[in-house]
Parts: structure tokens; C-alpha cells; sequence
């Protein structure tokens, strides 16, 4: 998911499968750290020393790699919420200044008879078809009813010194639908979740882990098996896996249990249950780097917005608009003096996970809207919004809220762990300019 343009960008396509099996197994003791940016990171497998990669973030985070021969620069974003990973194509002479398949001599297009063109994802709200060339066809659809479509295809996906031959990946028609100010910067999505054509699976790495810092939104990827002493003890929780399909379900997302959520030391009154998937699946909790803020479901939503009305009642006043809604979900806005120094100091809100507790600090429960003045006032707004106005039956935790979080994806063990850091001290430490 990205955005929602991020949550959106959370079901993507990926690659696995013959002369990758070969790679697969030879890349699978490789390590990498790679630079994140919230919109851009450039990445690099670890036989040697650490990549220096700094990302940036504005909706999303982005990493900055090369694909094909000889290599072209693409920035993609960074989605644990996608699977198939895809790049915007250069198919005309009119075509913005993408990835160009013409231009390389390791694409190689997926005919329609491979099995991998019958391979079954999320991703794909219609099957995979053939085209009138006879090559597998795909088409992805997003949450905020953005579109991309094109073929799916191999070539070499180069992280600094270490080349990635017969990555599986989706090269794409540019939707004219699409956030045209993202698409300016960004080439495409990296697909980072446990299906079976993601980037991650592909590689055969056993678990990554990334880190966010806070206002100069950088961060840092990690790929493979890292131990440092520096790094304290992480928080683990297991990730939930549920073997019947489910229609609301999404089996391949990194689902872990919520269990409660707390305002300072107040939890809020809510039964357990409420935050378990029901039986069609809905009611699953993702994390999901694809999506910028939170959203939980309406009952909880509301139950956490009354909360911090309350606990924030002397320090903060409610901006009074009933037409306006931050980002079209977000619904809980307030007014702040433009002449004073930050914010007031506001409670933190955790989220009990099974296991583990992931503490978001009052400095970043509050996003200042840009461009919107009221007087003398800057309008700032809650960054947990209301899932039910995104018409989405999920939990989803944006990266907004992961920020200054070692966060660890450890497929073999089938868990999620995190630690509050210091994510710029972090990269100090692993020798990562950022």
C-alpha cells in the first residue's frame, strides 16, 4: 500500500522461478544494507562493505537502484504491502523518461505459457492474460482506484556492486489516473511482501530490516542476517498466518495481532476480540511501509480520537470544520499559533502488539497540513485515521509511525521485531552516509 496512493502501491508484482532458482540459492547467504528514502533509496548486497544510500521520504519511502544492460537508474518505493515489484516503461518516443525495456539487453519478456504468467496473487484483481504478441499480461489495481497494466518480464537488478540476473518483475503503462507528482520522481514499486513473485522471496533472504529517521526523513535497508552488539535486544511478535482463504484476508501480508491500544497509561475500553480478523478475514492488522499514516477500524478509530480529545483538551484547540478532511480520512484536525515554537508536549499512543509494544511518541501524532492557514493558526491532524473511510475491512500501521524504529521482517522465524533507536545514529554506526 503506498500512500494509499501508498496503500495503493501495497499490491505489487514480483519474480521467482527458473534460471532464478540458480541465482536464488547463490544470493541467498548475501547481505546488503541499503539506504532508504522515504522516496528513495539506493540498496546494495553485502559480500562487502555496507552501501551508503540515504532515502527521503514524502509519501513513501523509495529506494534508487539500476536495472538492465547497461544499467538505468530507477527509484521505487519501498512496499512490504506489494508483492509484485514493477517498473514504469518507456513504450513511445512521448513516454516520460522511464525505464526503457528496448534499451536492455537482459529483458526478456514472460510469454503467456510460462507457468509463471498463471501464477495467483493479490495483486491481480483479473488473472494474468495473454496479449496479441503472446506475452503475459497483467493488470494491478490500488485501493485509491488507481491502475497499472503491462507485461511481466526478467532482467538484472543491480545493487551497487552486486547484480541480481532473471528478477521477475511487471513493466508497466504509466496510468494516466496516477499521482503525476510521485510518478515525476518515482520509476516504480519494490514489492517486499512473503508472496511468492516479491523481490524478497525471489532473493531467498531470510529477513531485512529497515530504519526511519525522524525530521530529515532518511533511513537505512538492511538485506540478510545482521548482528550488532550496538543494536538493543528487539520486541518480537509473531506474525499471523491463517491457511484457509479468506475473501478479506490477505495471506502474504506481514499480519501481526493487535490486542489494545493505550493513551498515555489509559488503554482504550475495548474488548480484545474487536482487533481479531472475524471470519471473513476482515479486521487483520498489517504493517505496511507502503502507507504513510495508521488506520484502524471505525470502533477503535473512535474510541482512540475520544481519548486523545480528552487527554489534550487544555493544550490543543479542535479545528471546528466539518467540510474538511485531511487526505479525505482523516477527520481530527487542530488549530496552532503559528508563533509558537513546535507543538505542545502531547501523551504518546501505543499499540499492544502479542508480545511486544510499539510506543509512537505525541511529537509525530500530528502532521502539519501543508498550505491551509486560518488566520494566525497552522492547521495540523491526527495521524490516525478511520480505515472504514478508505473502504478497507484492516488494521494497517503506516510508516509515519515507525519512525526512529529498527524494524526487523524475520521471514525464517515468522516474526516482527522492533526497537526505539536513534535511526540516524544507527547508520553512523553501520558506516551509511545518509
Amino acid at each position: 500500500m503506498a500512500t494509499l496512493h501508498l496503500l495503493l502501491l501495497s499490491n505489487n508484482l514480483f519474480f521467482i522461478f527458473s534460471l532464478f532458482f540458480q541465482a536464488r540459492s547463490s544470493l541467498s547467504s548475501i547481505n546488503a544494507i541499503l539506504p532508504l528514502k522515504v522516496q528513495s533509496i539506493p540498496s546494495r548486497p553485502l559480500t562487502k562493505p555496507p552501501i551508503k544510500l540515504s532515502f527521503h521520504r514524502n509519501v513513501s519511502l523509495t529506494i534508487t537502484l539500476a536495472v538492465g544492460s547497461p544499467p538505468q537508474p530507477v527509484t521505487m518505493v519501498l512496499d512490504t504491502g506489494s508483492e509484485l515489484s514493477w517498473l514504469h516503461c518507456k513504450k513511445a518516443p512521448t513516454t516520460p523518461s522511464t525505464y526503457d525495456p528496448l534499451h536492455s539487453t537482459s529483458y526478456t519478456p514472460v510469454p503467456c505459457s510460462s507457468s509463471i504468467c498463471m501464477t495467483r496473487t493479490r495483486d491481480f484483481t483479473v488473472p494474468a492474460s495473454c496479449d496479441p504478441k503472446k506475452l503475459c499480461h497483467a493488470t494491478l489495481s490500488y485501493a485509491d482506484a488507481t491502475s497499472v497494466d503491462g507485461n511481466l518480464a526478467y532482467d538484472t537488478f543491480r545493487f551497487t556492486d552486486s547484480n541480481l540476473p532473471g528478477v521477475i518483475f511487471g513493466c508497466m503503462d504509466i496510468d494516466s489516473s496516477s499521482n503525476e507528482d510521485e510518478d515525476s520522481v518515482t520509476t516504480g514499486l519494490i514489492g517486499m511482501n512473503r508472496g511468492s513473485l516479491s523481490f524478497v522471496t525471489q532473493m531467498g533472504y531470510p529477513k531485512f530490516s529497515y530504519c526511519i529517521t525522524g525530521q530529515d526523513s532518511t533511513g537505512v535497508l538492511m538485506l540478510g542476517e545482521f548482528n550488532y552488539t550496538w543494536l538493543r535486544p528487539l520486541a518480537y511478535t509473531p506474525m499471523v498466518k491463517i491457511s484457509t482463504p479468506l475473501p478479506y484476508f490477505d495471506r502474504v501480508a506481514y499480519t501481526v495481532q493487535l490486542e489494545g491500544i493505550k493513551v498515555a497509561g489509559t488503554v482504550l475500553p475495548l474488548p480484545k476480540s474487536i482487533y481479531e480478523p472475524d471470519h471473513t478475514g476482515a479486521g487483520q492488522t498489517m504493517i505496511d511501509s507502503g502507507t504513510q499514516f495508521t488506520f484502524l477500524l471505525g470502533p477503535v478509530y473512535t474510541a482512540l480520537r475520544n481519548e486523545f480529545l480528552k487527554q489534550t483538551s487544555n493544550v490543543l484547540r479542535v479545528y471546528e470544520d466539518p467540510n474538511f478532511v485531511f487526505q479525505g480520512v482523516m477527520d481530527l484536525c487542530y488549530r496552532v499559533d503559528r508563533s509558537r515554537v513546535g507543538l505542545p508536549v502531547l501523551p504518546n499512543v501505543s499499540m499492544m502488539f502479542r508480545g511486544a509494544e510499539m510506543v509512537v511518541s505525541g511529537e509525530i501524532l500530528l502532521v502539519k497540513v501543508a498550505g491551509l492557514t486560518k488566520g494566525s493558526d497552522d492547521v495540523y491532524c491526527f495521524t490516525f485515521g478511520n480505515s472504514d473511510l478508505l473502504g478497507i475491512e484492516a488494521y494497517v500501521i503506516g510508516h509515519h509511525h515507525q519512525q526512529n524504529m529498527w524494524m526487523e521482517f524475520d521471514l525464517a522465524n515468522n516474526r516482527v521485531g522492533f526497537a526505539e533507536i536513534r535511526c540516524d545514529s544507527a547508520s553512523q554506526k553501520l558506516g551509511i552516509d545518509l
